[in-house]
């Protein structure tokens, strides 16, 4: 009974000491062992491993690519000595542990106050040398790809590789905008008078071009009416002419009775002649030469 107690008890033990030298790294992790306070190794392959129990320890580091995205914008100047304001976020992997933990006790906070430092400073100096046109558009991708090698060498340093630095967004203050707005809102304002007076003045000169037009087109067509007429005039006192040589009686008497019908058309007419008159004759006498 005896010999079954202490075999089980000894079973306990090696279960204790082997539980207490054995440990997992994950494949997103990084190891190191420490031994009295002092790195004794990295281990950044995954899988089971060793160490002496009770005199060795382990501590874990994540080795994925962690975002740092900043609590608020940073307010940088332009060479123009305009203030914009820079919402960034950085992209950062731990590549060498033990310069890691040697640099920033292993602290993730503390790596990333360090490394936002790092990126305003390289940040602030960049924007220094631009224009607010090129950091917004014109040449962002080149000043962020500065800014991503200057921040990843001094990140180095601690044992941390920059990834990737992008901005979120640039803004100009509230005050700022307001300016700039105003501005924007004058300028179109003096577009738009611009336009509007040039538009003014070509409407006037097609008006101006239009009515010199139709004053041409009445007085051509005017000439021509008048020539028409003429034409019509000589024509009709040639037929008429014909007419009055071929039986001028007959056209004297159509010629009367056109001015009766002509003449007594309304009963409210009155005409102060003469019985004896000639303009009676036809009526006096049909046949009256």
């Amino acid at each position: 009974m005896n010999r079954l107690v202490s075999a089980v008890v000894i079973v306990l033990l090696g279960l204790l000491v082997l539980s207490m030298s054995v440990f997992t790294v994950d494949q997103r992790q990084s190891a190191m062992v420490f031994q009295l306070g002092e790195v004794v190794r990295v281990v950044k392959e995954p899988g089971i491993k060793f160490k002496v129990p009770l005199l060795q320890s382990v501590r874990y580091f994540d080795r994925r690519i962690l975002t740092m995205d900043a609590e608020s914008p940073e307010r940088f100047n332009t060479i123009e000595k305009k203030n914009v304001l820079v919402d960034s976020y950085v992209k950062w992997q731990v590549i060498d542990v033990e310069q890691y933990y040697k640099s920033v006790g292993g602290n993730e906070r503390t790596a990333s106050a360090r490394l936002r430092k790092t990126v305003n400073d390289v940040l602030r100096a960049e924007f220094g040398k631009q224009t607010v046109q090129d950091v917004i558009s014109g040449k962002r991708d080149e000043v962020m790809e500065i800014v991503g090698q200057v921040a990843d060498a001094d990140a180095r340093k601690i044992g941390v590789h920059i990834v990737d630095v992008r901005l979120k967004r640039v803004d100009f203050p509230d005050d700022i905008s307001n300016a700039v707005y105003e501005r924007m809102i004058s300028e179109r304002k003096t577009v738009a008078s611009q336009l509007r007076s040039e538009g003014s003045a070509e409407a006037e000169k097609i008006r101006a071009d239009a009515d010199r037009q139709r004053e041409i087109i009445i007085a051509d067509a005017f000439n021509k009416a008048q020539q028409l007429k003429g034409e019509g005039d000589g024509k009709a006192a040639s037929i008429y002419g014909a007419a009055y040589g071929q039986n001028p009686e007959f056209y004297a008497f159509y010629r009367s009775l056109e001015a009766y019908k002509k003449t007594f058309k309304s009963k409210s007419d009155v005409m102060v002649l003469e019985p004896s008159s000639a303009f009676f004759k036809y009526m006096k006498d049909p046949r009256a030469k």
